[in-house]
């Protein structure tokens, strides 16, 4: 196919997009939205979530999505507008929202921050988050608030589960089973009851896959098996009061396509307290306070999901982390028009590791690492106060504005840099000269945003500021010019962002327009060319996000979104490194309330900006070069036979097209498949999936 009927599809949807807003204002007045039946289950199919709110998207997790996500909150999220996701195979990609990845994006589980423990991102935060076990995501794009954590300069994301309230003993169920190709096998099971009083709640996922093939045919390594279990005992004395204790444990394996060992372990542990208590008095709408541990326990090697052929004998990786944290705060209303936040949050955060490289069998390697003791390597430590308000001016808008100030800690304990220490010496590394020692940095951020009303709908303009302390990956390297260690030298980083938009309706049609323009003043980029380093740069990030809805038939819907971000390395004066190309999707939906059907074509552009060698905190997650443009068309359809059960399919890449993401990692050398080494992994080609749901009060 010519490259220019490659771009046909993308060019033919942004012209449908674009003109959208012009003619919004001349539809016919009297088309309505429809009006269905209350059910216990939502929206049949999520093709394309959309702002609903400035710089907010709300979304539920537990209606099915296309194209079908795997078991994490990475492929999840990877369905909203200015979301792309570095693939790496079947599962545990790394997600980045706007170009930005790593700890600028927050990841926020019922309030809590989770770190995962491998020094290559096999496990970022997402890989610990089952989707379906929680009852709403809600994502807060751009530096736009200071409540949620320090320095999180791209947006927060937010897995959130409702506290039921019962005013009689009851029960309520929600279950779900997935199937589809290459082995897809899913079930999801959450059931409460309670009385007057109090509550228990007790949740289970388990997901499993075989490898996929690629729409060439070839099999690629990926397939994984992972559960995880909740439970919750809540005290709820009054309509006012709660008290909730939850327990949480998970755990799995993942094979990857893109490296020499696999992940066959994932433990979470995880026990949290949290209260609250609203309307207090007249001046204190919300008293709340939080305490948390998370403890991750992952264990890599080349053994046991895979062939062992490596001449270097059998290896194993067991890092682990610990972090816990706490926050208080009150929500205040001196006046009517006026609500303030205010809190306290800190957070400890230890690493870990014990290593066996080289050994002659996997059950040698497996109880060497286990009889060794876990040794630190870092230790980060928080503490932060904050204060977010909004002033509401009559009908005019509302004025928002927030303040924070964190003090940070990290303490190098590493034998070496960028290496692993064995029989008493650093292997391929030099000796760490920054052992012990500890970096300390007092970090503000803040922002204020204007929220106007007008006939169409919200305007706003918002300017956010967030300073960000480097993290466990970001030090890990070595330093640009000295080539040893940067634990030092790596400074924070500081972004300074503006946002501005629209959310409109008008009749039938509904849409929001968004643009966002950020300096950022010593940006972390790794280079990955050997030997790996960090260094400091200066930066610029523009983009624009749009989406467009237009139910032009009472049951006949069509939505449209783009996202587009363009960076630039201004030090260098050169492409900045792992950014998303140009991509646009287009959705068509029908639904009676009893049967529904649809369409997705997502459209990606080429992208021919790029910084070889370059990248972030991912271990190949560099720029390799160009990468070409591809259209993959989906279809769904469902059936709602009561309002407690529905029935939905799809088919995801109905042409089996052959491609790949611009920010997939790169292939690893594995007996039995097709290598790409040093090309693009290959997406799963034509998949079929059916999903059935019951939710039953």
């Amino acid at each position: 196919m010519s490259p220019k009927l490659r771009r046909l599809p993308l060019a033919l949807a942004l012209c449908f997009a674009l003109p959208l807003p012009v003619f919004a204002a001349q539809l016919r007045e009297h088309q309505e939205d429809s009006t269905k039946e209350d059910t216990a289950l939502g929206a049949v199919v999520v093709t394309a979530p959309t702002m609903d709110a400035p710089l907010t998207v709300v979304t539920d997790p537990k209606a099915p999505r296309q194209p079908i996500p795997a078991h994490d909150g990475a492929d999840f999220l990877k369905s909203i507008p200015g979301f792309s996701v570095i693939r790496k195979g079947g599962t545990d990609g790394d997600p980045l929202l706007r170009g930005m990845s790593g700890s600028r994006l927050g990841i926020l589980l019922d309030g809590q921050e989770i770190y995962g423990g491998c020094g290559g991102r096999m496990d970022p935060p997402t890989a610990y988050v089952y989707p379906e076990s929680y009852d709403r995501v809600t994502v807060l794009k751009g530096p736009q608030s200071v409540i949620y954590g320090a320095g999180m300069s791209a947006g927060v994301v937010l897995f959130e589960r409702d506290a039921p309230r019962f005013d009689k003993a009851a029960w309520e169920a929600y279950g779900s089973l997935t199937l589809g190709s290459f082995g897809r096998n899913d079930q999801v099971l959450d059931v409460t009851g309670g009385a007057p009083g109090f509550y228990v709640r007790a949740g289970a996922t388990r997901s499993h896959t075989d490898d996929y093939k690629d729409g060439d045919g070839n099999k690629v390594h990926s397939n994984y098996t992972r559960w995880s279990s909740t439970a919750a005992l809540g005290w709820t004395p009054d309509e006012q009061t709660l008290l909730e204790l939850s327990f949480a444990r998970s755990n799995g394996e993942a094979a990857y396509a893109d490296r020499s060992m696999d992940g066959s372990r994932f433990a979470r542990d995880n026990v949290a307290l949290k209260f609250s208590k609203s309307k207090v008095s007249p001046l204190v709408d919300e008293v709340f306070a939080q305490a948390y541990y998370n403890y991750v326990d992952h264990v890599m090697d080349n053994y046991s999901l895979r062939d062992q052929l490596n001449a270097n004998g059998f290896s194993a990786m067991n890092p682990d982390r610990i972090t816990t944290g706490a926050r208080v705060g009150v929500s205040l209303t001196p006046t009517e028009p006026l609500r303030l936040t205010l809190g306290l949050d800190t957070k400890q955060d230890v690493h870990r590791t014990r290593n066996a490289m080289g050994r002659a069998s996997a059950d040698a390697a497996d109880d060497y690492y286990r009889s060794l003791p876990y040794e630190e390597d870092m230790r980060f430590r928080q503490f932060g106060v904050f204060g977010e308000g909004s002033y509401s001016l009559d009908e005019a808008g509302r004025i928002v504005a927030g303040l924070r100030v964190d003090e940070h800690s990290a303490k190098d304990s590493r034998r070496c840099v960028a290496g692993m220490y064995m029989g008493g010496m650093c292997m391929g590394a030099p000796v760490n000269h920054t052992r012990g020692e500890t970096d300390r940095a007092t970090l503000t951020s803040g922002f204020v945003r204007y929220e106007g009303n007008a006939a169409l709908g919200t305007y706003y303009a918002g300017l956010g500021h967030a300073e960000r302390f480097p993290d466990y990956w970001e030090r890990l390297l070595r330093d640009e010019d000295t080539l040893n260690s940067a634990f030092l030298t790596v400074k924070p980083e500081k972004t300074t962002q503006l946002d501005v938009g629209l959310n409109w309706q008008a009749g039938a049609w509904s849409g929001a327009l968004s643009g966002y323009y950020a300096k950022v003043q010593d940006y972390i980029l790794m280079t990955w060319i050997a030997p790996t380093r960090v260094r400091n740069i200066d930066a610029t990030v523009v983009g624009l996000e749009a989406d467009v809805s237009w139910r032009f038939t009472r049951n006949w819907k069509t939505t449209a979104t783009l996202a587009w971000v363009r960076g630039e390395n201004d030090t260098d004066d050169t492409a900045l490194a792992q950014q998303p190309p140009l991509e646009a999707r287009l959705a068509l939906d029908y639904d009676n309330g009893t049967y529904s059907a649809g369409g997705l074509l997502r459209m990606v552009a080429d992208q021919n900006r790029y910084d070889i060698g370059s990248g972030n905190i991912v271990m190949n997650g560099q720029d390799i070069g160009r990468s070409p443009g591809f259209a993959v068309f989906s279809i769904n359809a469902g059936w709602r036979p009561a309002k407690d059960a529905q029935l939905t399919a799809g088919i995801d890449n109905l042409f089996d097209r052959s491609y790949s993401e611009h920010l997939s990692r790169t292939g690893s050398a594995l007996p039995g498949f097709v290598v790409p080494v040093n090309t693009r992994i290959q997406e799963p080609g034509r998949t079929v999936w059916v999903k059935f749901q019951l939710a039953l009060k």
